[in-house]
């Protein structure tokens, strides 16, 4: 596609209904797309499309401002790629739907054609965020890209974790890149556009709409090798990725919970119908197949230093325990708990999981190297 079509291919993102088969029939018809936008209503009917869709194109032309988005693109330092250029991911192109065009604010890479996506609900429990955090550091460690939706919950769980590995991570947008949502991840998606992409199929100024994320989804899971979802209920979003995923020929993986919650019967219900079961990183890796990989144990937490540690440690599990349970237990002040527990934790022995809780943090995992053929 030429410069100038790519310049009208954007204005067309702006009107429902004009999608990739449709802006091919424009292209096709009128030979290029700045004929098509110009065209009048009987024109465009001529071309094949329906009446309706002919008159909304009409109308809709004089309340886009093609210059001024232009400027906006430039200002933001977003790019547009169509899906002729050479820079469109390969493995997006592969899906039946894929959009005609992506608006992208940082850097898409070659490395980034081996990525898989980590998705869940937006409302998890510390079991999920510790789990997803765990994996997330894990995968982006052994050098894949993390390709989540910026969401609240798993998915911020998810790309902050990549980028605290020194890895890569791509969001997935459902809105224009122009405007972040939630807004509450502005800085996180500042580091995602220095550290990785943002990607999006809509044009700056459209704001987020219910029915943009399930669209939306359709492209998190057509970038990636697979889809990675940590925690979800029966009908979440994460569940319709893993449907997509399935219909596009990707891997599915899915962590299994406790079947008690309901922040994972998704999950488990996709375990059931042959997701694959996760425990650790290895079992991503090895499903996916993508190359060698090495493992070697890493101690993440020291020996306590003294018998309070030791004592404190003693109760604590993988499940939230509040400290004034610690106190109790252990038979000391809240003073010493406190200030014992902040230590322990800037040294690795402890995480908190909020609301003055705590849990233990795992004495080893694995890390792998991929190693390349």
């Amino acid at each position: 596609m030429q410069n100038q079509d790519c310049k009208y291919a954007i204005g067309f993102s702006y009107i429902n209904g004009v999608g990739r088969v449709r802006l091919n029939l424009l292209e096709s018809y009128f030979g290029n797309l700045e004929s098509a936008w110009h065209a009048g209503k009987e024109a465009l009917v001529s071309a094949g499309l329906d009446n309706s869709l002919a008159e909304n194109i009409v109308t809709s032309r004089p309340t886009i401002d093609l210059p001024k988005t232009l400027e906006t693109l430039k200002r933001h330092d977003i790019q547009v790629y169509t899906h002729t250029d050479s820079d469109y991911p390969a493995r997006l192109k592969q899906i039946h739907d894929y959009p005609p065009l992506i608006f992208v604010k940082g850097q898409l890479l070659g490395n980034d054609e081996l990525c898989l996506g980590i998705v869940g609900t937006r409302q998890p429990t510390v079991y999920g965020k510790l789990v997803t955090e765990e994996l997330a550091e894990s995968l982006a460690r052994a050098g894949l890209t993390i390709v989540s939706g910026l969401a609240r919950g798993i998915d911020t769980v998810a790309h902050t974790a990549a980028l605290k590995a020194g890895g890569r991570s791509i969001a997935v947008f459902g809105c224009g890149l122009d405007i972040i949502y939630p807004s509450e991840n502005s800085c996180l998606a500042r580091q995602i556009a220095e550290n990785g992409a943002l990607v999006s199929e809509h044009p700056p100024g459209i704001h987020p709409r219910p029915e943009f994320f399930p669209r939306r989804n359709r492209i998190l899971s057509g970038l990636c090798r697979g889809i990675l979802i940590t925690e979800a209920g029966e009908n979440s979003g994460a569940v319709i990725t893993a449907n997509f995923a399935l219909e596009q020929n990707r891997e599915i993986f899915a962590v299994p919970g406790s079947i008690l919650s309901a922040a994972s019967v998704g999950t488990n219900r996709l375990i059931q119908e042959g997701a694959k079961l996760v425990s650790s990183a290895k079992d991503v890796l090895e499903e996916l197949n993508i190359g060698l990989f090495s493992a070697q144990d890493n101690t993440l937490a020291p020996a306590p230093e003294n018998q309070t540690e030791s004592l404190i440690l003693d109760k604590l599990g993988y499940e939230p325990i509040h400290i004034d349970q610690i106190c109790r237990e252990c038979g000391l002040g809240i003073a010493l708990v406190s200030s014992t527990l902040a230590i322990m934790e800037l040294r690795g022995q402890v995480r908190s999981a909020g609301g003055m809780n705590y849990v233990r943090t795992r004495e080893k995992k694995e890390i792998y190297q991929l190693e390349m053929n």
